[in-house]
């Protein structure tokens, strides 16, 4: 069952809002506390997000009914909290969260070479990211879809440019592609997703938890092109407001006209049995919320 993600991501400028407002008067314990009543409603109340979110737990993970719905209200608060996170480092309340990095000599190792592509998903929090990116000592260029809300892309800009980051935006002429291989050629690093697609972009099918659903080949394309690194990345929250950062071991794949499909199918192979760990080992933090699967 395919139904093609809309371009936009949950969570907009509206709710980011009352969470900073809570934030602001009252802390970051009850805007947690706030999630108990929100969790709720959006399970009962948001069919559109909720019936995705039901066959990925009770289809693709095989939960039994009783268990989806219990995941469904968990996949709620989770994400509510990641978005308090992301808005309340946002505000520089760093102190109140601790990170675990796994991995990070990985990216060190490929700032100091030739750069190279990170690939994360929509799973946990990837903003959470930046506090490791901005230990990194080169640009880091985030790609991201132009259609999303305006008012939470400024947000990014501004903790961006604190990080020496740069938001790249997919545009339809293209422009963004010219700005990927600048990057590129300053041996530079791409940070963007491959976990989605906007209609009319070439995808490559790919078992995922044993079910065929589609990739963008485009992320996974520009890194054989360019001949350069390939980390997959995961930024997963734990209990008592922890994060754990991971980072794979960086790869590279033949760029040979000859073996590019060969290749591109060989990171796409490794993409997917990454996210499949990922998802075994927290699925509640699985925030794609429409039908992924075919």
């Amino acid at each position: 069952m395919t139904v093609q993600w809309e371009g936009k991501t949950r969570g907009g400028a509206a709710g980011n809002g009352a969470f900073v407002f809570l934030l602001k008067h009252f802390g970051l314990k009850a805007a947690y506390g706030l999630l108990l009543f929100v969790a709720p409603y959006f399970v009962l109340f948001s069919p559109k997000a909720r019936k995705p979110m039901y066959f990925y737990f009770h289809r693709i993970l095989g939960f039994n009914p009783l268990k989806s719905f219990f995941y469904l209200f968990k996949n709620n608060y989770v994400f509510g909290q990641v978005l308090i996170d992301k808005v309340a480092l946002m505000a520089g309340l760093n102190s109140r969260f601790s990170f675990e990095f796994e991995g990070e000599e990985f990216l060190h190792q490929m700032a100091a070479e030739k750069g190279g592509f990170i690939i994360g998903s929509h799973m946990g929090n990837w903003e959470i990211a930046g506090q490791l990116l901005k230990r990194i000592k080169t640009k880091v260029h985030i790609v991201m879809l132009e259609s999303e809300h305006e008012k939470i892309k400024a947000m990014l800009d501004e903790v961006m440019t604190q990080k020496s980051m740069h938001i790249i935006p997919i545009k339809e002429d293209l422009s963004h592609l010219f700005a990927i291989r600048e990057a590129m050629e300053k041996n530079e690093l791409i940070a963007i997703h491959g976990d989605r697609f906007l209609p009319g972009s070439k995808t490559v099918t790919m078992n995922l938890m044993g079910h065929e659903a589609d990739f963008p080949a485009g992320p996974f394309s520009l890194a054989i092109k360019y001949n350069k690194p390939i980390t997959f990345i995961s930024a997963i929250r734990k209990p008592k407001t922890h994060y754990h950062f991971f980072a794979s071991s960086p790869k590279t794949y033949p760029s040979q006209r000859a073996s590019f499909e060969l290749s591109l199918n060989s990171a796409l192979t490794d993409y997917s049995l990454f996210l499949t760990q990922t998802i075994r080992q927290h699925p509640e933090q699985w925030f794609n919320y429409y039908y992924f699967w075919k």
